[in-house]
């Protein structure tokens, strides 16, 4: 069972663009024409949110989209169908960005069977803890040849990168600041923090999130790791514009 993240990261790992979507947003059966839509125009792996009623990672922007999508009646399950559906047509690495909840509730073993079934290649869950992760999870993302990507921010401890280092797989999401998504900037001040960063030889690639909503945000970003992440200033694009293939197509030629 291929792993597309890991696979990506071993021919690439310069100017990589992440691109995060809402699944059912803006309507329940846009998830799919959203990532053929990204894919097609040329980005390098698309994370995917699982709508959740308090996604306490996410500014405005996100948590709009989220309720619009929950109203849709778009759900975890569904989500996996539309992969599914899909599958020999998604070409990227798709990542999963969610939270632990809703998770559990599906069931953790099972979601990450039925994950690794629709092509998803890596997990993001901003509020699983760690030791957690490591003492009860872990042998399910590894059965299932998942990437497991934890989070760090400038607030993190150096013993703390480096376990999320040791854990993670695929890539670690450096948090440019401690904010919530779409709500900050991403400036010269956090020169500091990804240095910081590099100067600890991590085993993973960075991606840097947070703050990137154009071409000279993303670039100062790929300065520092291996690609950039962004989500607010898409959903904004999406919510702007009705035609998907127009929206995401006059979007990315803004970052690249």
């Amino acid at each position: 069972m291929n792993n597309k993240l890991i696979q990506l990261f071993q021919t690439e790992n310069k100017n990589l663009l992440n691109i995060y979507c809402t699944a059912g947003f803006p309507k329940k059966e846009s998830t799919i024409e959203v990532i053929l839509s990204l894919q097609k125009n040329g980005v390098d792996m698309v994370e995917v949110g699982m709508p959740y009623s308090d996604p306490i990672a996410d500014g405005d922007v996100i948590q709009a989209s989220n309720m619009v999508a929950l109203n849709n009646g778009m759900t975890i399950e569904l989500l996996f169908k539309q992969l599914n559906s899909a599958i020999k047509k998604i070409k990227v690495p798709i990542i999963l960005m969610g939270y632990l909840n809703p998770v559990l509730q599906y069931g953790i073993e099972k979601f990450c069977t039925h994950a690794a079934t629709a092509g998803v290649s890596g997990i993001i869950l901003p509020d699983l803890p760690m030791y957690e992760y490591e003492n009860l999870y872990k042998k399910y993302f590894l059965q299932n040849n998942l990437s497991f990507i934890n989070l760090i921010t400038p607030q993190t401890s150096t013993k703390r990168i480096l376990e999320a280092d040791n854990q993670s797989t695929g890539f670690i999401y450096a948090v440019s600041s401690s904010t919530t998504t779409g709500s900050t900037n991403l400036g010269e001040n956090k020169k500091e923090y990804f240095e910081k960063i590099s100067s600890l030889k991590l085993k993973n690639n960075l991606m840097i999130g947070f703050g990137i909503s154009n071409k000279k945000t993303f670039n100062n970003a790929c300065k520092y790791a291996a690609g950039a992440i962004i989500g607010s200033a898409y959903i904004k694009a999406l919510a702007k514009n009705s035609n998907i293939e127009e929206a995401t197509n006059s979007f990315i030629k803004t970052i690249r």
